[in-house]
């Protein structure tokens, strides 16, 4: 017997919940990227569609509020695969008609107006376009196949396209790379005039090309003070063309947040559908398979031999609900947090966590909120591990208390998705 299918299953999801769905192809990886992709050369992406829709029939949710299509690079599909996929998404789950929001990536060298347009007709409303950066030298250390000047004419095309929500991805806090440097790209990309930005410093993944260059002293890390210093000016910047920042790493205009991320940091639940996706049902998290053929197998099998399966803990839940909903400029309501992770404890444990927080100035109460300071915000995640690390064991409803167990972060298959 398989020990995965032993693990724990999510149930059904409920009417509504968020759709993600990853689609693993690239025309090249990324030497920074730790998701799961493949180069598409040889692959059998209609089989890859056959697949996804074949779970999706199995599980998806009817009437989702969000989809999202993650990756790989979804804009690399033929306006065939294209359609067949989202028409038969459509058939089965009728986001078209119930989706607030529709977000396809992209990449600038598979994005032009025909693309675009394609998209838009079939239901996607938004896209996220992965720019990252604006110097040639450093798309090709990322190891990315696009121009500077793709970027530009991907971000034109869709705008004649007619797609009206548009994001675009920069990278920041790269080996080398200097204030200045990041702050006239920044701000050239900006005076585009895209409706949201995702802007994120530079991660040294395991197993990746940069984590093994920079063990092997090929690459260096940005000092610290260079990017908190950039971190600053994005800030600044992005405010100043209009871009308020509603999370950590990401600026939206007014109504133009994303969403689906959303309810990532609100700890919402969302049911994940191809290879690699995690699925957050009720109590229950699951992984699918991360390789093209196991995930196959496993969609044939019934779809419930997930590569992993926990339940998540009261405590579990009560330090993720905190340590995401503080990235979020409208930061954590101690007694919405306490409803979530099913807590019975009155005072919340996790709030004795957040007043010693305040006492050092990196989190500040007002309006009944909890909400990172100007101190705190640079430090998110030294701020995120006192909950991850430092919460007892929670009693659960009608229940003895829970191990004191951490889960660690989510799988970044949908939480790190692009803005």
């Amino acid at each position: 017997m398989n020990p995965a299918a032993q693990e724990p299953v999510p149930g059904p999801a409920p009417e509504g919940t968020p759709l993600y769905v990853h689609l693993p192809f690239c025309t090249a990886k990324c030497h920074y990227c730790d998701f799961f992709s493949v180069a598409d050369e040889g692959q059998d992406i209609g089989g890859m569609i056959d697949a996804i829709l074949a779970e999706a029939e199995l599980r998806a949710p009817r009437r989702p509020r969000t989809v999202f299509f993650g990756g790989g690079t979804p804009s690399l599909l033929s306006e065939r695969e294209l359609t067949r996929l989202l028409d038969g998404l459509d058939a089965l789950t009728g986001f078209r008609a119930s989706a607030l929001e529709v977000t396809a990536e992209c990449n600038p060298e598979s994005l032009d107006r025909a693309k675009a347009r394609t998209l838009l007709g079939l239901g996607v409303r938004r896209l996220s376009i992965g720019v990252q950066s604006l110097r040639p030298e450093v798309l090709e250390l990322f190891g990315r196949v696009h121009s500077v000047d793709d970027s530009f004419r991907a971000y034109e095309a869709a705008r004649a396209a007619g797609v009206q929500h548009v994001n675009l991805d920069l990278i920041f806090a790269v080996p080398g790379q200097s204030v200045e440097e990041w702050e006239s790209d920044l701000s050239r990309v900006l005076a585009l005039g895209p409706d949201h930005l995702a802007a994120y410093n530079l991660a040294f993944e395991e197993e990746t090309r940069f984590k093994r260059w920079l063990d092997e002293g090929r690459l260096v890390a940005a000092p610290e003070e260079v990017e908190l210093a950039m971190f600053a000016a994005t800030r600044r910047i992005a405010e100043g063309f209009g871009l308020a920042p509603y999370e950590i790493s990401n600026y939206a205009a007014p109504g133009e947040e994303c969403a689906h991320n959303v309810n990532y940091w609100r700890n919402g639940p969302y049911l994940g559908l191809g290879p690699s996706a995690v699925s957050k049902v009720g109590q229950v998290r699951a992984g699918n398979p991360r390789g093209i053929h196991a995930y196959r197998r496993f969609v044939a099998a019934g779809a419930t031999a997930f590569a992993f399966g926990e339940c998540l803990t009261p405590r579990a839940r009560l330090a993720e609900t905190w340590w995401l909903g503080l990235r979020l400029a409208e930061g954590v309501e101690p007694a919405a947090a306490r409803a979530t992770a099913g807590c019975v404890e009155d005072p919340c444990p996790a709030v004795h966590i957040a007043e010693g927080l305040a006492a050092t100035g990196h989190l500040e109460l007002a309006e009944g909120r909890y909400r990172l300071t100007e101190r705190g915000r640079p430090v998110a995640d030294a701020v995120a591990a006192e909950f991850l690390t430092k919460l007892p064991a929670v009693p659960a409803a009608g229940g003895a208390p829970a191990p004191a167990r951490t889960t660690g972060r989510p799988d970044r298959s949908p939480l790190g998705a692009a803005g």
